[in-house]
């Protein structure tokens, strides 16, 4: 690090948890981001901001008059414009030296093997069942750990899954495929207040970045948010031995 990456993370790097090491950790970490939407808008930008070498966005959609109530990444200026490439703008301005890539388009199972293939650390910030199920399954093969995130009128959760750990589960194991998910579910339809997309979403950029630079211990099982109370819950979540996507892995 020169003077001027010293005096832009210095106070990360006198966290004792972070320290220099950590922070050349996160320099030199590489990063997927499924979801330039609500989630995944803080997501960008703190990781950005935070020093995370390499940032690879991923949204097909376009940014509408309805996203900007909580998607920070987007402003008027960016309407119609990919979200991927709004959100890696917005990055950008805050860190110009972060190497910011955007995907334009969907991706599929192919799709995701090759991206996740070159990443150390993958989150979740869409809003369908099939989708994170195609990236749950995608972290498993490729080895690769996975913050998850969601929220939907006053509700958040996160979950960490990480496969270099024998006896964590999956998302599969919390939502076993068929029994559960309503996949419309979605702000679209249910909405979704304002500041919740962003707490929750700090909450999987905070855990990113004890992940990658080995501060602290990473979160376990599934946190669950109720804005209505302001209450969180925490529940263990055992790896399933009949789970389809890992069971007899690790």
């Amino acid at each position: 690090m020169n003077d001027e990456a010293l005096l832009r993370y210095s106070r990360q790097i006198m966290l004792e948890a972070i320290d220099i090491e950590g922070q050349e950790r996160l320099l030199a970490s590489r990063v997927l981001v499924v979801g330039a939407g609500g989630l995944g808008s803080p997501v960008a930008l703190y990781l950005a901001a935070a020093g995370v070498g390499r940032l690879t966005l991923a949204d097909a959609d376009a940014v509408e008059l309805s996203n900007l109530q909580r998607q920070i990444a987007h402003g008027m200026a960016d309407l119609q414009r990919n979200k991927a490439c709004s959100a890696r703008d917005s990055a950008l301005a805050l860190n110009p030296g972060c190497d910011i890539r955007a995907i334009e388009s969907h991706l599929d199972e192919a799709a995701l093997d090759e991206v996740i293939a070159d990443v150390d650390l993958v989150l979740d910030c869409t809003d369908r069942f099939s989708s994170r199920y195609a990236i749950n399954a995608a972290c498993r093969r490729a080895g690769v750990p996975l913050v998850s995130g969601a929220a939907i009128r006053f509700s958040g959760q996160l979950a960490v899954f990480d496969p270099r750990d024998p006896a964590a589960p999956c998302y599969a194991c919390l939502y076993p495929p068929g029994e559960g998910g309503d996949e419309e579910l979605r702000c679209a339809e249910n909405g979704v207040v304002a500041p919740l997309v962003g707490l929750i979403g700090c909450f999987q950029a905070l855990e990113a970045v004890k992940l990658l630079s080995g501060a602290g211990t990473p979160h376990r099982g599934l946190s669950t948010f109720d804005g209505m109370t302001g209450q969180w819950r925490h529940f263990q979540v055992p790896r399933d031995p009949a789970c389809p996507v890992c069971a007899g892995t690790g």
